[in-house]
């Protein structure tokens, strides 16, 4: 189920299979996003409004998820972005999180994942659902700058992210992680997390980790550029209104 609003530039989603339920909302503008709706995969949270302590692998994950009014380790309330995040995958929201704010998104997302397996479905379809709101938000692709690069630094790490919003899918990525996880994310999963949102985005991706020591500051840099360049690829550019920016006339 989902709705979009090409004024506003905004997207609600749900996306439900047999591994793992997730409910997001998404405006690429950033500003005010309301409370994701209950539903019967997520009902309304109760109680106290206490973060309730983080038990991986509980399969609901109904223990491990706080009110979204609560504030948790990927959440902010500002006039200008509102997000709160909570995948069950604590090293996952932290990268999401750092997307969404230096995009200047308003991200919503909760997802009951399959944890008790492992992380994939919950990454792999939380990349899913993200790429296809960002494809919602854009709408007819039109008066956008359409190509987005960036570099970002973390101490030692640089990353490079070039992307195109082509309307042909594709995925290129060099991280070489010198370690099996961060977290509790296996680090395989950041790129084919990001294969599964360039697929859905309807995106051409390229990110390099050009160097770096730690994994978590080059896992970290890596998003950071990338949500420059979502940023200024999305960006809508006065003058251009309802043009196609493609020599074919259509993307």
């Amino acid at each position: 189920m989902s709705s979009s609003d090409s004024s506003s530039r905004s997207s609600y989603l749900i996306r439900n299979t047999k591994e793992t339920k997730v409910q997001l909302s998404l405006s690429i503008d950033g500003g005010q996003l309301e409370l994701l709706p209950a539903t019967q995969e997520f009902p309304e949270e109760g109680g106290s409004g206490k973060a309730h302590k983080t038990t991986l692998h509980t399969p609901a994950g109904e223990a491990a998820r706080p009110p979204q009014t609560t504030e948790t380790h990927a959440s902010q309330d500002s006039a200008s972005q509102q997000i709160w995040i909570w995948t069950g995958v604590g090293f996952l929201d932290h990268m999401l999180h750092a997307w969404a704010k230096h995009a200047g998104w308003s991200l919503r997302i909760r997802c009951r994942g399959d944890l008790a397996i492992d992380d994939h479905h919950t990454t792999e379809d939380t990349f899913l659902a993200l790429g296809t709101a960002f494809n919602q938000c854009l709408g007819a692709r039109t008066g956008i700058a359409r190509f987005g690069y960036a570099y970002a630094p973390l101490d030692e790490a640089l990353s490079r992210a070039v992307l195109d919003i082509s309307s042909r899918p594709f995925f290129v990525g060099n991280f070489d992680f010198k370690g099996p996880m961060m977290g509790a994310l296996n680090t395989q999963m950041v790129h084919h997390g990001l294969q599964s949102w360039s697929q859905t985005a309807s995106v051409t991706l390229h990110i390099d980790v050009l160097r770096g020591d730690n994994d978590h500051h080059r896992s970290e840099s890596a998003f950071k550029a990338l949500a420059v360049a979502c940023k200024m690829a999305a960006a809508r550019v006065a003058g251009k209104e309802g043009e196609v920016v493609s020599t074919k006339g259509v993307l």
